[in-house]
């Protein structure tokens, strides 16, 4: 669901900007979009009402990036017996004309599959930036 939609309290705005600035603190060229989802009844249907989705966008096609485009999509899992909802994991996705080129998922293996990915560079600093994302999401208020 769009960051711009999900952001329903002052933690959840301040943890949505937090993710905002480390992502542009590592890679200052991308530009925020906190409505990366189209407002019409097909892409509705597709919208996983457990996320919070942003996207990134490079003034052109990123050569260390391999794409033009990022959608960072926060997943979430709330117990059913404790009702604690918790960040589970990342899905990221880069895009091009020609659309998704390479994805990666931390639920997994952390790894990229598509037909080309990132340069080593930007995915281990990626990756780094989808740990503290997790941990921005998952910290426990003192």
């Amino acid at each position: 669901m769009n960051a711009s939609e999900q952001a329903t309290n002052l933690e959840l705005a301040s943890k949505i900007a937090t993710v905002v600035n480390l992502f542009k603190f590592e890679f200052p060229d991308a530009k925020s979009d906190l409505k990366p989802w189209k407002n019409d009844p097909e892409t509705r249907e597709l919208v996983d009402p457990d996320s919070i989705d942003i996207g990134f966008h490079f003034p052109g096609v990123s050569k260390s990036w391999r794409s033009r485009s990022v959608l960072i999509q926060i997943r979430f899992y709330q117990d059913p017996m404790t009702k604690l909802r918790r960040a589970i994991g990342l899905e990221v996705a880069g895009f091009d004309h020609r659309g998704e080129v390479w994805r990666l998922s931390t639920v997994e293996n952390w790894s990229f599959v598509g037909e080309s990915a990132p340069s080593v560079e930007v995915g281990n600093q990626l990756k780094q930036v989808c740990r503290h994302i997790l941990d921005v999401f998952n910290q426990t208020s003192s």
